[in-house]
């Protein structure tokens, strides 16, 4: 990928049916030398003067505790990623993964210290699934069961990683994704930010983003309603745009669940007119 790459986005979030108060949060940045622009639900942009984040993170906790966690969480990235920027200005190249790794951390306790202080949200936690696109790389990360997906050529991959041992045994092969779906502890996390855990574990990833890929962010009511095949066939449906996507896939999970808080963010990845070939 390189800074020519047009990136089209469009994001969608739903209350579940279970309450009036919608948990997910979700965010999309630019991040440059002048800070964080948060960007419209839906758009397309190239590399040349921003790196792009998209993210998605799940509330969890009593009272407004879930909301209060997640849109914490997201403020914070957007005000910590830009950080990289002001760094390569003084001759400084910080690492982007260690980048995110100290600000998952930082968040993390201070998520945890905000309960600690207010009984009301004592507990609230979030999980988190971001993608961070810069000229070179797509670098991720993620905690809990929020997801990310990558189709490439008519294939899905999950590059996230749930913080389950449902989701391990699922992938192990020991069990198939009916049995995944139907498991009592399929949504038992042993990684949350916050939740009053001393350390939290993200999974990180350096990918390299091809034109043509169409990438998939989402929290676990989206999945609640969504077969992996779903999935796959709705990404890559081959004439439509990334909203016309994502709000098909939004109005299928609602259908067949909808009980859950559903957030989505579609991305589709395409080399600018000059340097097609």
């Amino acid at each position: 990928m390189n800074s020519a790459a047009i990136l089209q986005w469009a994001a969608l979030t739903h209350s579940g049916s279970r309450k009036p108060r919608n948990d997910d949060s979700v965010i999309a940045f630019a991040s440059g030398p002048g800070g964080a622009e948060v960007l419209p639900p839906t758009g397309h942009r190239n590399l040349t003067h921003h790196d792009l984040i998209f993210a998605i993170s799940d509330g969890m906790g009593g009272g407004n505790s879930g909301d209060i966690a997640s849109s914490t969480l997201l403020q914070q990235m957007a005000e910590i990623i830009p950080q990289t920027f002001k760094a390569a200005a003084l001759g400084l190249y910080p690492d982007s993964l260690a980048h995110l790794t100290t600000a998952i951390n930082s968040i993390h306790q201070r998520i945890n210290e905000t309960a600690a202080q207010s009984p009301e949200h004592s507990g609230m936690a979030a999980t988190l699934a971001l993608t961070w696109f810069t000229p070179e790389n797509l670098y991720l990360a993620n905690i809990g069961d929020s997801r990310i997906y990558l189709s490439r050529d008519n294939s899905l991959t999950q590059l996230s990683r749930d913080h389950s041992s449902a989701w391990s045994r699922w992938k192990r092969g020991e069990i198939s994704e009916p049995e995944y779906r139907a498991h009592p502890r399929r949504a038992a996390l042993y990684e949350i930010v916050g939740g009053g855990y001393p350390h939290v574990r993200p999974f990180l990833a350096a990918v390299p983003i091809l034109p043509g890929d169409r990438l998939l962010i989402c929290s676990d009511g989206l999945i609640d309603g969504l077969w992996e095949r779903n999935i796959s066939t709705g990404l890559s449906s081959p004439h439509l745009q990334a909203a016309e996507i994502a709000t098909t896939l939004l109005k299928r999970a609602i259908d067949n669940s909808g009980i859950d808080d559903t957030s989505l963010i579609v991305i589709t990845v395409s080399a600018a007119p000059d340097t097609a070939p």
